[in-house]
This record gives structure tokens, sequence and C-alpha cells, in this order.
């Protein structure tokens, strides 16, 4: 059972029905026991930075989700979902991201024929070809929509895009996997990504 975190920032049932697509069995929820006896977890989100972890916090969800990343068991954040595991953000200044991860989340820089926010297809390139990625190939399109991006202080950077400048576009740490782009909208890449996830479960990655 992949446990499919909700603490209201939205994109919570196109990614229950991408797996339900690839026949896993998801729960949504924002049950701290729940989650703590889930399989595995996905972290969703889209909108502000600020917004979301003042929703966790309200929640009490931030020790459950740093609990179930310490456990071992898959991690996925996607999105947003990204982005509050890191320190902050130039989005919400003053908040506190999750710190999970060191790094900062910045904007996007305006530049001479790049719209903001970044939405669409772009393609990734592989720093490593890691499990989340198997059977893609470099250059594979992803589903992106976002106006800040990852800057990790981190080596964990598993994939980067391009669009003005260099994007941090997934992260590779232990059991943790996160991705800025939307892998449940985009297309057989994303499915072929979330199906690399589910395997994951019960290998002790």
């Amino acid at each position: 059972m992949i446990a499919i975190i909700d603490y209201g920032a939205g994109n919570i049932e196109s990614v229950r029905k991408a797996f339900e697509y690839i026949g896993t069995e998801t729960v949504i929820t924002s049950d701290p026991e729940v989650l703590k006896n889930a399989d595995a977890a996905v972290l969703p989100g889209v909108g502000s930075f600020g917004d979301a972890m003042d929703n966790i916090r309200k929640r009490n969800l931030e020790t459950p989700i740093k609990d179930f990343v310490k456990s071992g068991k898959p991690f996925l954040g996607i999105c947003l979902g990204l982005q509050i595991l890191f320190e902050s953000s130039e989005e919400s200044v003053g908040v506190e991201g999750l710190g999970i991860l060191k790094g900062k989340i910045v904007r996007i820089p305006s530049a001479e024929g790049l719209k903001i926010p970044h939405m669409g297809w772009n393609s990734l390139s592989f720093k490593e070809n890691g499990d989340l990625f198997e059977g893609l190939d470099d250059g594979s399109y992803v589903y992106f929509v976002h106006s800040y991006y990852l800057k990790s202080e981190e080596d964990i950077v598993s994939t980067t895009a391009e669009y003005g400048v260099t994007i941090h576009a997934s992260v590779h740490k232990n059991n943790l996997r996160a991705c800025q782009f939307h892998p449940e909208k985009s297309g057989k890449a994303g499915i072929k990504i979330l199906t690399n996830f589910v395997n994951m479960i019960g290998e002790g990655k």
C-alpha cells in the first residue's frame, strides 16, 4: 500500500489515478498512523511553499513525514513535494521547509523568450541512470509546471533540465526520490517512473 500524503496541496487525485492505472493500491491520508504503516509514501503538491508548510504543520505531519523518510521505505516527492523537502524558498521568505535535504528553492530568472512559470514538456539529462529512470533514455520528455526551482547543496541530483538555467529536476538520496516535474502527467515516461518507484517496495532501497 502506498500512502499519498494529503496536506491540502492539490493534485492528489491525478497521482492516485496514475498509480491505479498501473494496478497499485493507494490510500490518500493525513493520518500519521496510516502513513507509518504504509509500504511507501508519496508527497505531492502544487501551490506555494509557505502554504504547504503551514498546512503540514497544522495537520501535525512534519514529524511523521521525517520519520517515514528515516524508516528506509521508498518515498517520492513530486513538484512542490520536492521543494518542501529542502530548507527554504524565495517564494516564501522566512518559512522553513522540512530541511530533510540541503538546498534552496529560487525563482527562475526572467529571460527573453522564456515564459514564467515554466509550463510544459521538457527533456531530462541524466546525471545517473538510477532506479527511478530505469528503462528510460537520456533526453526523455516530462511535464513541468513551476516558477521556482531547486539549487541543491548536496551531490544528490539525478537529472537536470534546461530552461534559461540548469534546473535540478530530480534528486536521489538513500530511500528518497523526488521530482520537480509531474510523472503523473508525463505520459509513458511518467508511468514508467511511477512503475519503477513501485518496484522499489520491499527492496530496502
